[in-house]
């Protein structure tokens, strides 16, 4: 299955995902969609990537039926997001030296968080990392690059995902 993504013209950090023929509103980065990503620029990338694998909460969600690959997130897991770490755009254990996002967060982003192959395989420095499918702020304004939904939404799309699932950005 693959979900589409597009921008939904009233707002360039507003989307569009559509999936088996179901539309549904999607918060996307701050810097809208853009071809040509680079660290730091807020940008939600276009592209078409597969869904990795995800993680999830397990001390605050119930487990999601899927058949994607999903791991718990513990508190000592991480995101390096430093260009100049080995280990930029990759799953880390904290603590590090390098800069990093934690996974194990207080605002729920990332009770259930998809890994898109974003600058992954291959990766290249300064293109961009931490490119997630998570759950929506509670504010609803925006993300710093990544796709999010509602939980009950994702519980749905995951529902019908699996190992050769993605996901297509475009403008």
């Amino acid at each position: 299955m693959t979900l589409h993504v597009r921008a939904n013209g009233s707002s360039k950090k507003a989307g569009l995902l559509k999936f088996a023929h179901k539309t549904i509103p999607c918060i996307l980065g701050r810097g809208g969609i853009r071809s040509s990503k680079f660290e730091g620029d807020g940008a939600t990338p276009a592209g078409c990537f597969e869904i990795l694998y995800g993680f999830y909460r397990a001390d605050r969600i119930r487990p999601v039926s899927t058949r994607i690959k999903m791991y718990p997130i513990k508190q000592n897991h991480g995101w390096c997001d430093d260009p100049c770490s080995p280990s930029y755009n990759r799953f880390i254990t904290l603590p590090t030296r390098w800069r990093h996002e934690k996974l194990w967060r207080d605002d729920h982003l990332y009770d259930i968080c998809l890994v898109l192959n974003h600058n992954i395989h291959p990766r290249k420095q300064n293109r961009g990392s931490a490119i997630f499918f998570h759950l929506k702020p509670n504010d609803n304004k925006r993300t710093e690059g990544c796709i999010a939904i509602s939980e009950n939404q994702m519980r749905k799309i995951l529902g019908r995902c699996d190992g050769q699932s993605k996901v297509a950005i475009c403008h």
